[in-house]
């Protein structure tokens, strides 16, 4: 069978299967964990209107308590002066961010003052206008020059694959990366948006991970 052709070719294709689902997965995690995303912003909110109820939604049922106590603990500090305030503030947006983390999945890695991502910027400008037309086109195109230079690689990869071991193994590598890369993009548009099972925004890596094991 093709399968057994290439020696060690199952376990580089679960390894770069593994990889591909990981770089499908940080870009929304990272959103929340930066001062200017939608978690800090809502969170500054809630302490400038003295109402923890804006914050809650980022987290779940049980681990309220936890947050309203930050959120009491910060209102407390600021009484004390700006100094106490911004020590009380901050220790409430980790708290907030680290627990919304855990619910994700993910790990809590300290908050970040970088910018948010463009498309993710995008994502939220969309909900401000109204349309999602801009984001719509700018994913597109960056899924078209994915998809044709993956495709181009392959293709010119495939013609050579038996001149040698080596071009033999560069065609493998590239037709891993062509297929998986449909794949993870084929999943990624076609899976339920429903939050349910694997957590807020379904970041869990997918279990369809390893449907390519065999090629």
């Amino acid at each position: 069978m093709k399968v057994r052709r290439w020696t060690g070719l199952t376990l580089a294709v679960a390894a770069l299967a593994a990889l591909g689902w990981w770089l499908a997965t940080p870009p929304a995690q990272a959103h929340c964990d930066t001062m200017a995303g939608p978690v800090i912003v809502d969170a500054q909110a809630a302490l400038t209107a003295g109402d923890v109820t804006r914050v809650l939604k980022w987290v779940p049922a049980e681990d309220e308590a936890e947050i309203k106590a930050a959120f009491d603990d910060a209102l407390a500090l600021r009484k004390l002066g700006d100094q106490a305030g911004e020590v009380g503030d901050l220790r409430f947006f980790e708290t907030l961010v680290r627990v919304h983390r855990a619910f994700e999945g993910a790990p809590y890695t300290g908050l970040k003052d970088h910018d948010v991502e463009p498309v993710i910027a995008l994502t939220d400008a969309a909900l401000a206008s109204g349309s999602a037309d801009e984001v719509i086109a700018e994913l597109t195109a960056a899924v078209e020059a994915g998809l044709r230079e993956r495709f181009a690689h392959v293709r010119e990869a495939e013609a050579h694959a038996d001149d040698s071991v080596e071009a033999g193994r560069e065609y493998v590598a590239a037709y891993v990366e062509w297929t998986h890369f449909a794949e993870r993009l084929h999943l990624a548009a076609t899976t339920s948006a429903a939050h349910g099972g694997a957590g807020h925004d379904g970041h869990a890596a997918p279990a369809a991970a390893d449907a390519h094991a065999g090629h």
